[in-house]
């Protein structure tokens, strides 16, 4: 059974708003360099450079730099692939949960400010968004972004 048109519509509703929401939170903080990658390492879990850089699109090159600033700030951790030793796996950090918990709490607060409705109206939001994406924590089989 295919999605009704206003279905359709309101789906492409919802991600262009989700999209302008995301750049106006992001205009009002100053991220720090790499949260994207501490995002995409919570949402996807330990990854090698290759898969984060596929992840994230960017290239191999771009991402081993975001790695190395992650790991001198503490946020992440590299590590030798236990299968290949050509390969390492890059693992969030307490440090970087944490750096990301404050970033999206002031995300949070930047949101709140912004509304009038009620929490329970923005409860209702959050389900429906949680319902669209599914589940976003993946388990890799290979670390290392073969698999």
């Amino acid at each position: 059974m295919s999605p009704s048109p206003d279905a359709v519509d309101l789906g492409s509703d919802l991600v262009v708003l989700a999209a302008r929401l995301v750049r106006v939170v992001r205009r009002t903080q100053q991220l720090p360099p790499g949260f994207r990658v501490l995002s995409l390492l919570d949402e996807l879990g330990p990854q090698g450079v290759s898969a984060l850089a596929e992840a994230d699109h960017c290239s191999q090159p771009t991402m081993t730099t975001a790695v190395q600033g992650l790991v001198a700030a503490g946020w992440v951790t590299k590590e030798p692939h236990p299968t290949d030793a050509r390969s390492s796996v890059v693992t969030l950090t307490d440090a970087g949960a944490g750096e990301l918990a404050r970033v999206r709490r002031r995300s949070g607060e930047a949101v709140a400010a912004r509304t009038t409705h009620s929490p329970e109206d923005l409860a209702t939001a959050v389900a429906v968004l949680a319902d669209v994406l599914g589940p976003t924590r993946t388990t890799r089989t290979d670390p290392g972004g073969t698999a």
